[in-house]
């Protein structure tokens, strides 16, 4: 039996990007709070600035509870899944200890992406099999959220669109802000000039973008020293603003907050009325149980998707808040392949720098642009930035210009390492009904768990946009110079990804969704979802500002209705 802990407000299951952000609102409002992470504290020691351990050995996350339970993948029902990598990381703070920190808001459109797409083009522009529906709420009522984490966790940034006011130096195209960002942007680079000044040659409308990073000392913080190294390593200044420097420490410093580390979720438990009680886990050879009045899910789609599988009771025979058989539907991650590689003649003066430091494209993100005479809705954010470090430069291509291997491979390097660009094109990704999330019937962790098999493929929307923004990426390396470009392939296999959707979608519909506009269960409403598993559509960007906003509304709607949701 698991031995009974004293009960809890508030269990938060994963104290990362969103479960760290949650707990600020629900301490400063006097609840109690217990945090359960499957990770640890990590200190600025864990950061060293080594290229071999934390890009290419992949440390920490390669010795830490996700690489024991990545998911399997398969295209579609008819093959076999095989098991592949996980790209996330268990410590406080998540993978926002070393993600790349790009911080966007979501465009107003990908908030209404049905209603917006019939409207302009009309009701048979949805694509076939898709089950995107617009989300519950607009823009406008995130608005606020955006603004209040931006200033919490500290980013910099161009606001291009404040109470609609346009700001060319910013994002046109974005929803309208009321405020400023905190911070300026981080400094350009060379490179990011150049490619600047060929957007505006070609009459785009570039801009530097979003970053959790402190561009300025922010709130006790230094500025970013611009080192580099930062890709999948941690910041050893601290500038990077993971929920672990920000606004998990400040709940903490409430007395409210209690954080329990290196201790793993098994089960959300229910009552005979299926009301949850509590969770239970293990914290080494242990297993207790944390009663609480309110459980928060936190632990990343998979995950969330997983635990709410894994814990079946009489009440919930199919798993936890999935009597309407929606718990693992509506699955997407973002199309973030098929990147387009440059070469140029000079060298670019592109060495470390840090990949949120770059400048962004809108004008093909989104519907942005006219899709009449086009085959597909959505669209891409074209983003390059400044980001090379020695191994990571030995490993570009050749062009087809020589071998990969031998004398002529190393001069070919040493001669063109400074030469080359590789842009970052995330695109519109859809939900389709053969896209989902279950148990894999055969592997499973060392626990002797399922892992979460993946089933999914990108459809033809999704390749016609990569081709789309493939062809204008290419335009734009073009107009800056580059002498020789490679467009790789389109992709078909969605596999595990840090920008993974959906599978607790949030909605008002009960029959098509887990979640209420809220972020509560419709079947179980003390169970919230925070993450960006409750997101029906990706939009072009990253999804960690937008699991914020949405975690901290949730945040503040369990406050203000706490008797009506705990009682």
């Amino acid at each position: 039996m698991p031995k009974k802990l004293a009960k809890t407000d508030v269990v938060i299951v994963g104290m990362g990007a969103a479960g760290g952000v949650a707990a600020l609102p629900l301490t400063h409002a006097g609840l109690k709070v217990v945090g359960i992470e499957a990770g640890g504290w990590l200190n600025p020691r864990d950061f060293a600035p080594d290229e071999l351990r934390n890009g290419t050995r992949n440390w920490p996350q390669s010795v830490q509870k996700a690489a024991s339970e990545a998911p399997t993948v398969r295209a579609d029902s008819s093959q076999k899944a095989v098991q592949g990598g996980h790209p996330m990381m268990n410590a406080v703070g998540g993978t926002s200890m070393h993600y790349w920190a790009q911080s966007w808001r979501l465009n107003p459109w990908d908030f209404q992406v049905v209603s917006a797409t019939k409207r302009r083009y009309g009701e048979d522009r949805i694509p076939a099999g898709s089950t995107v529906e617009d989300w519950p709420f607009g823009y406008e009522e995130l608005e606020p959220y955006y603004e209040k984490v931006e200033f919490a966790v500290g980013i910099s940034g161009q606001a291009g669109n404040v109470k609609g006011k346009i700001n060319s130096a910013g994002n046109i195209f974005e929803g309208e802000r009321q405020s400023e960002y905190p911070m300026r942007p981080l400094r350009t680079s060379p490179f990011t000039e150049l490619m600047t000044d060929a957007a505006h040659s070609l009459e785009w409308n570039p801009f530097q973008g979003p970053a959790a990073i402190t561009s300025e000392l922010y709130d006790g913080r230094p500025p970013c020293q611009y080192h580099g190294f930062c890709n999948k390593g941690g910041c050893h200044v601290q500038a990077k603003s993971s929920t672990a420097f920000t606004t998990i420490p400040k709940a903490v410093d409430t007395g409210n907050l209690d954080v329990v580390t290196y201790a793993r979720v098994t089960e959300v438990v229910t009552d005979n009325d299926g009301k949850v009680i509590g969770v239970n886990y293990l914290r080494g050879s242990e297993e207790f149980f944390q009663p609480a009045d309110v459980v928060l899910m936190a632990s990343y789609a998979y995950e969330n998707v997983r635990l709410l599988q894994l814990s079946k009771s009489s009440s919930f025979p199919n798993g936890l808040s999935n009597n309407n058989d929606q718990v693992g539907r509506h699955y997407l991650s973002h199309h973030q392949g098929s990147p387009v590689i440059a070469l140029f003649p000079d060298n670019l003066h592109n060495w470390y720098g840090l990949p949120a430091q770059g400048v962004a494209i809108d004008n093909w993100a989104d519907d942005n642009f006219d899709h009449s005479e086009l085959n597909f809705i959505g669209g891409a954010n074209l983003w390059v930035h400044t980001d090379r470090k020695p191994i990571g430069a030995a490993k570009m291509s050749t062009f087809g210009r020589t071998r990969s291997w031998g004398t002529d491979w190393k001069k070919f390097i040493m001669e063109n390492a400074d030469k080359t660009n590789t842009a970052y094109i995330q695109k519109t990704t859809l939900p389709y009904e053969t896209n989902y999330l279950d148990l894999d019937p055969q592997v499973k962790d060392p626990l002797g768990f399922p892992v979460t098999r993946i089933t999914a493929s990108y459809k033809e929307n999704e390749k016609r946009i990569a081709q789309f923004s493939q062809d204008m990426m290419e335009k734009w390396y073009r107009e800056a110079g580059a002498t020789e470009i490679i467009k790789t392939g389109l992709g078909n296999v969605m596999g595990a990804s840090t920008h993974a959707y959906g599978g607790t979608r949030m909605g008002d519909n009960k029959e098509t969704n887990v979640v209420n506009r809220w972020g509560f269960s419709h079947e179980v409403p003390n169970l919230g979802v925070l993450g960006a598993s409750v997101m029906g559509t990706s939009g072009a960007r990253n999804p960690t500002l937008t699991v914020q906003a949405l975690s901290w509304r949730t945040a503040e709607y369990l406050v203000a209705n706490w008797q009506s949701i705990a009682g």
